[in-house]
């Protein structure tokens, strides 16, 4: 069956504030540099009121995915709950600007449209604090089983792991993915999130994900282990394709007993990290959506995360298709 969507991605529809900061903000924040913490409204509000002035753009890791997709020129879908406010229709008016179907129906009523207070430092680390709000409140009903049997694959933000709700609906997403002869694939997000839940994690993976993306730190947090060589294997018995990033080394990409080592692309300063990891995925994704090798997958992934950490901002902006062409992929 041809497929009408190359990737549809289910994931928190969140709206970005992103300001720069020191180490010392942090500290009296009481921020641990590098991470992503849940907040509640009260904290939002304080946090937001202490930052410096920063820029607002639309984000959600899967979505920030599925503005790659769309830029290399993919055919992208996405999944997740805004409410009916400001910034949620802020958020679905970028969705479609993107080219992208968004169609989840919005809250009437209840929480406010997720939002996520960004603070990058110097070294370019970011540091998310993160009100849910809306997101938490998908659940299985907003599955469109049209646009999952109809994507070649449908990719799931492990950050919605946190609420039991968002588990039914990948699980929904699974059984109708796998139903129609298509892809699952995975993103474990965060390592705090592989903490929390590990076993129901893991078991998730084990028996429903094709494809799955981590970095060093979560694949570790995975297993248990500080061997990211061991990690990596572990991963690799358990799914069709790993895809394991590392930063500046580049990544690693499992299939079976085969292994490639992708170098990341240059980049001539690190401005911002956010977003790296959502559009190594695109590429990634794109990649297998298009037929393309392994390699070539991860070199389109690092291609795409080059680009973003060079400015401010987790989504691409240049178009990827061109980039892509430039350098042969």
């Amino acid at each position: 069956m041809t497929a009408l969507y190359d990737v549809a991605a289910i994931g928190n529809a969140i709206v970005d504030v992103i300001a720069q900061c020191d180490d010392a903000f942090l500290d009296a924040q009481g921020l641990v540099k590098g991470s992503m913490a849940l907040i509640d409204t009260a904290r939002a509000a304080s946090l937001y009121d202490a930052m410096a002035a920063g820029i607002e753009a639309s984000g959600g890791s899967a979505a920030n995915t599925l503005a790659g997709v769309a830029s290399f020129g993919g055919k992208a879908a996405f999944i997740g709950k805004v409410a009916d406010d400001q910034l949620g229709r802020v958020f679905t008016h970028d969705m479609r600007a993107i080219g992208g179907v968004f169609t989840t129906p919005p809250l009437a009523e209840g929480p406010a449209t997720a939002q996520c207070l960004i603070n990058v430092t110097p070294d370019a680390q970011r540091t998310m604090s993160t009100y849910l709000g809306a997101c938490v409140e998908l659940t299985a009903a907003d599955v469109d089983q049209a646009i999952i049997e109809g994507a070649q694959y449908a990719y799931l933000e492990g950050y919605l792991f946190d609420p039991l709700e968002a588990r039914r609906a990948f699980a929904k997403a699974a059984a109708l993915s796998h139903g129609a002869g298509r892809k699952i694939a995975i993103t474990l997000s965060d390592s705090f999130v592989v903490d929390r839940h590990r076993e129901a994690l893991l078991g998730f993976v084990e028996t429903q994900c094709d494809v799955v993306f981590a970095n060093a730190s979560e694949v570790c947090a995975l297993f248990q282990t500080d061997d990211f060589d061991a990690a990596v294997k572990e991963l690799a018995k358990r799914v069709e394709i790993a895809a394991v990033t590392r930063s500046e080394k580049g990544s690693v990409v499992a299939s079976g007993e085969h292994f490639h080592e992708i170098s990341a692309f240059p980049v001539e300063k690190v401005v911002d990290t956010t977003g790296a990891g959502d559009q190594y995925a695109a590429g990634f994704l794109y990649g297998l959506s298009q037929g393309r090798s392994l390699a070539d997958c991860g070199k389109l992934g690092s291609l795409a995360a080059a680009e973003v950490i060079a400015h401010y901002g987790p989504r691409p902006q240049v178009k990827l298709r061109d980039l892509a062409a430039q350098n042969g992929l």
